[in-house]
C-alpha cells in the first residue's frame, strides 16, 4: 500500500544520511527530514520511523542526541492527540537505553505532562513525571530542579485527592528544602503539606500549617489582591481543620490562636470558631451549615460509620458537656450529642481513655461521670470535700456554744 511505500522510502532516505561521512552535513540533513515530519500537523508515522533510525547502530550518539532533543522539544507543536503517540512511541523506544538520553526523556516527560494537565488528567501527568530520573547518577540536577519537581508531582496528585502518592513526594521534597532559594516554590510546598495533613484527617497538623500559610510574606505570591485572597483562603482552611480536630488540649490552643487573630472576624466561619473556642454545645442547624462548606474527604464516612464532622462535634459536645454536668446518664448524652445511646458511651469511653476527657464511665449504673481536669479532684471528692467543710464549721459552732455555756444536745 501506499502508507508501506512512503515508509520504505522514508527508510531508505534516512539510510542515505547515515552514509554521509561528514558529521556536521548529516545532522543538518537529518535536521531537514524533521522540520518535514513537524510541518503541519505532522506525520506521526514518520516520525516514529525517524525515532527509531536514531537509536540504530547506524547513528552516533553525539548526533542521535542532538537530533533527538529538537525532536522532543518541538513535538509541543503538534496537535495533543499526535503528540501523545509519537511521544508514547518514543518513550517506549528509548526506555532500554534511557541513560544515554536521560535529557531527552525528561523533554519528552514534560511536555507529555503538560498536555495531560492541560486534559486535567491530574494524576496521569503526575506519574508522567515521575518517571524522571531525579537520582541519576549520569546527569547532573540541582537540588532545586530536583525540589521543583517533587513539588510539582505532589501538587498534581492533589488535585485528584490522591494524598498518599502525594506525601510520597513531598517527603523527598522536605529532604531537598534546604536548597530553595525560590519563596514561591517554598510556599507551595508548605501548601501541599498542609494540603496532605488536611486530606489524611491530620487536622490539627493541617490547621497549624495552614495558619503559618497565612502569615506568609506576600512576596512568595502573585500580585497584592491575589495574595491577599490566598492568605485568606489559608487563614479559613486553618478554621475549618481545628473545627474538625479531635476535641482536646492541642485543638485547644489552635482554637486560642485563632480567635486572637482579629484577621478570622471578618471570614465565614468565625461564628462557629467562637462558639467551639467557648467549648458551647453545637446545634444541628449550625452544624449542618458549616457541613455545606467542607470539601469532599472532609465528609468521608470513617471505620465507625461516621463522618468526619459528625465525630468532630459528637466529641466537641461531649467535651462541652463535661463543662456543665458533673454527672449525666448515657441517654442523656446520646440525646444531647444527637447519637444513639451505644455511640455516646464509645465516644465517652474513647475520649476518656485517651486522657482527652477526665472521668468514668459507670455500665452499671448506665451514667458518665466527670472531674474537673485541672485540679485532677474527681466530683465525688469535691463532694466530700464540701460535706468535710461543713462538718468542720459545725464543730466550730459547737465549740463556741459550749464555751458560752450552752447545753447542746447531741
Amino acid at each position: 500500500g501506499l502508507d508501506s511505500a512512503l515508509a520504505s522510502a522514508m527508510e531508505a532516505r534516512l539510510g542515505g544520511i547515515a552514509a554521509v561521512s561528514d558529521q556536521k552535513s548529516r545532522t543538518s540533513q537529518y535536521k531537514e527530514v524533521l522540520d518535514e515530519l513537524l510541518s503541519g500537523d505532522g506525520d506521526a508515522e514518520g516520525l516514529k520511523l525517524m525515532v527509531t533510525h536514531m537509536l540504530s547502530d547506524d547513528v552516533p550518539l553525539v548526533i542521535s542526541r542532538q537530533v533527538l532533543q529538537t525532536l522532543c522539544q518541538d513535538l509541543q507543536r503538534l496537535p495533543s492527540e499526535r503528540h501523545k503517540e509519537t511521544a508514547d512511541f518514543a518513550l517506549e523506544k528509548i526506555t532500554p537505553r534511557v541513560v544515554s538520553f536521560e535529557e531527552q526523556v525528561s523533554v519528552l516527560r514534560e511536555g507529555l505532562s503538560k498536555l495531560y494537565q492541560d486534559e486535567r488528567l491530574w494524576s496521569r501527568a503526575a506519574q508522567v513525571l515521575s518517571g524522571i530520573d531525579l537520582d541519576s547518577g549520569i546527569r547532573v540536577l540541582s537540588d532545586e530542579y530536583k525540589l521543583q519537581k517533587c513539588v510539582q508531582i505532589a501538587a498534581l496528585y492533589l488535585e485528584d485527592d490522591d494524598a498518599l502518592n502525594a506525601e510520597t513526594y513531598i517527603k523527598k521534597a522536605s529532604f531537598l528544602l534546604g536548597a530553595c532559594k525560590d519563596p514561591a516554590l517554598e510556599l507551595q510546598y508548605k501548601t501541599c503539606y498542609a494540603r496532605i495533613s488536611d486530606a489524611k484527617g491530620r487536622f490539627v497538623e493541617a490547621a497549624m500549617r495552614y495558619y503559618e500559610l497565612s502569615q506568609s510574606e506576600p512576596e512568595g505570591l502573585n500580585g497584592a489582591a491575589k495574595s491577599d485572597a490566598r492568605l485568606a483562603e489559608a487563614l479559613s482552611c486553618a478554621i475549618t481543620c481545628a473545627i474538625l480536630a479531635s476535641a482536646g488540649p492541642q485543638r485547644g490552643r489552635v482554637l486560642a490562636t485563632l480567635v486572637k487573630d482579629e484577621r478570622c472576624a471578618s471570614l465565614p466561619n468565625f461564628g462557629m470558631l467562637q462558639k467551639v473556642y467557648l467549648e458551647r454545645i453545637l446545634r444541628a442547624e449550625e452544624v449542618n451549615a458549616f457541613g455545606a462548606s467542607l470539601k469532599p474527604h472532609q465528609l468521608a464516612v470513617g471505620d465507625d460509620g461516621l463522618t468526619v464532622l459528625s465525630r468532630a462535634v459528637s466529641e466537641h459536645n461531649l467535651l462541652s458537656a463535661s463543662k456543665l454536668y458533673n454527672n449525666i446518664s448515657i441517654a442523656e448524652l446520646g440525646a444531647l450529642l444527637g447519637v444513639g445511646s451505644d455511640r455516646a458511651e464509645r465516644t465517652a469511653a474513647k475520649m476518656i481513655s485517651e486522657g482527652r476527657v477526665a472521668g468514668s464511665v459507670d455500665q452499671v449504673d448506665g451514667a458518665v461521670t466527670f472531674r474537673d481536669a485541672e485540679d485532677g479532684g474527681a466530683v465525688v471528692e469535691q463532694w466530700d470535700a464540701q460535706i468535710m467543710n461543713v462538718c468542720l464549721q459545725v464543730n466550730a459552732v459547737v465549740e463556741l456554744m459550749e464555751k458560752k455555756n450552752v447545753t447542746v444536745a447531741m
